[in-house]
């Protein structure tokens, strides 16, 4: 390589570095310095005390994963959070694809009308609807409650009991955040070719033929992702359940960010929710890696 191609290839690479180095400076600011700050503070005793005086800080190791691991409520939360998840996420997802399909079909009249009609309550405020949301399934004057009353059911208390306080909060949890994988697969939708929903049709292939070796085919990366997202969503639950309930009632709707909240700011044991931040994550990137493991497979078996 001569000098001039050599300083030509140096110049490209600084330049190359000179546009990603604001990224790179974001990403290092806002996530790697808090993570790994966090991931220091999990193996101290940091409290109240610490922050008064970091004199007071202590290095102790694991203790604070060994008492986590040890405790009920944690484990009592890793459970709630695994049934919001396990339920809301096919929910959500089921959701969100059927109201893509109906807004992808032709026959639908003022399609951008239902676009916004379905969106909005993504970008509204999640705390005012979930105040608004409290008061739909109130036991005596909730509009839900009046609707199952007149066909001779009789009222439920959604919220006061823990039978029905984990459906209850899905409810709100799917109708507030199906709008936003809706669009995702509208636009993956709308890149499908009408020639292969023509060609299943000569050959026969009904509405179910078509969804199952068509749509789903052709969307699958889409759903992946779609799945990825819900997973880490449902899995980092916390505004619902603490402005519906308050974790109850009998601690039937506290999540794992629920319990970290109430460690590092109810009892102001800092460490210990860091702890509990990073078996969040380590859950969070354990369900991802089966997620993408579960596709390679059957996208393996489909080739």
């Amino acid at each position: 390589m001569s000098r001039r191609a050599a300083g030509t290839a140096a110049a490209r690479e600084r330049a190359a570095w000179g546009f990603v180095a604001p990224a790179l400076i974001a990403i290092a600011i806002f996530f790697v310095i808090p993570v790994v700050s966090a991931l220091f503070l999990s193996l101290t005793d940091f409290d109240i005390y610490a922050l008064a005086d970091l004199k007071n800080l202590r290095f102790v190791g694991l203790q604070n994963y060994e008492r986590l691991l040890t405790n009920p409520l944690f484990w009592g939360a890793m459970k709630n959070t695994l049934w919001f998840a396990v339920l809301g996420v096919p929910l959500s997802i089921a959701a969100s694809l059927g109201a893509a399909i109906i807004l992808n079909a032709r026959v639908v009249k003022w399609r951008p009308i239902w676009r916004v009609v379905f969106f909005a309550p993504f970008v509204t405020t999640l705390v005012a609807t979930a105040v608004l949301w409290n008061y739909l399934l109130h036991t005596k004057y909730g509009v839900i409650n009046w609707a199952i009353g007149a066909v001779g059911i009789p009222p439920v208390d959604w919220l006061g009991q823990p039978s029905t306080s984990v459906p209850a909060i899905l409810m709100f949890v799917v109708w507030k955040i199906f709008g936003y994988n809706m669009l995702i697969f509208l636009a993956v939708l709308q890149t499908v070719p009408d020639d292969l929903y023509e060609a299943a049709r000569i050959d026969g292939a009904g509405p179910w033929k078509q969804f199952t070796n068509v749509t789903l085919p052709a969307i699958a990366p889409t759903l992946l992702l779609v799945s990825i997202i819900s997973v880490a969503g449902f899995f980092q639950l916390f505004a619902e359940p603490y402005v519906m309930t308050q974790g109850g009632p009998a601690q039937s709707t506290v999540t794992v960010l629920y319990f970290m909240y109430e460690e590092g700011f109810k009892w102001w044991n800092l460490g210990s929710a860091s702890a509990v931040a990073f078996v969040l994550f380590l859950c969070i990137f354990a369900v991802t890696m089966v997620q993408l493991w579960v596709s390679r497979r059957l996208g393996g078996e489909h080739t």
